[in-house]
């Protein structure tokens, strides 16, 4: 049987400083998407699996260098849209800069995010999650991982601003996380996900 995830429950609009006033007090995850308020779920064994490998691959690669590697429960800011996403897993590159200085639990500077979809939330991720992720000034890529079937879509900031979009499908291929100039074989990301 597979989780749904996230299950979309919306709940009263509110601001964004009372998003985040009323968020820190609750037992579970929310995403705030201009005044909307929705509610996160538990992800499948192989969202799990997926996040799981890229954080243990990519992490020892970074290990003594300045990028660090985080999954879901960092919440990024996206200013622009005054909105809030917990990304799957999130690379930083810079000094972390924090939405609001007294509490520093939201992310302004992601340089690299990761999605992993499923059936329930692959609209979402490659709609307004991908067009409010490319607004994050300091963002280089963003990767979308499927979960059901072998593929992977990257968008990758180039000079000047301009985003180009590549897709991957096959096995034998290697993803080129750009930012920290690591690849990651196909067979890794995937390691130990059934279909």
């Amino acid at each position: 049987m597979e989780v749904k995830e996230p299950a979309p429950k919306y709940f009263p609009k509110m601001s964004a400083s009372e998003f985040l006033e009323w968020e820190r007090k609750q037992e579970f995850k929310h995403e705030y998407v201009n005044g909307e308020v929705l509610a996160m779920s538990g992800a499948s064994f192989n969202h799990n699996r997926i996040a799981t490998n890229i954080i243990i691959d990519a992490g020892s690669f970074l290990k003594g260098k300045s990028c660090n590697i985080f999954g879901s429960d960092l919440r990024i800011s996206v200013k622009l849209k005054d909105s809030y996403f917990y990304p799957d897993v999130t690379i930083i590159c810079d000094e972390p800069e924090f939405d609001g200085e007294k509490i520093k639990d939201t992310l302004k500077n992601p340089a690299v995010i990761f999605e992993i979809l499923s059936s329930s939330t692959e609209d979402y991720d490659i709609g307004r999650k991908q067009i409010y992720y490319m607004q994050i000034k300091s963002l280089k890529q963003y990767i979308i991982i499927d979960s059901k079937k072998i593929n992977i879509r990257t968008i990758t900031k180039k000079e000047e601003g301009v985003w180009k979009f590549d897709e991957l499908s096959t096995v034998n291929a290697n993803l080129f996380i750009e930012p920290i100039n690591f690849h990651i074989s196909i067979p890794d990301i995937y390691k130990g996900v059934k279909f």
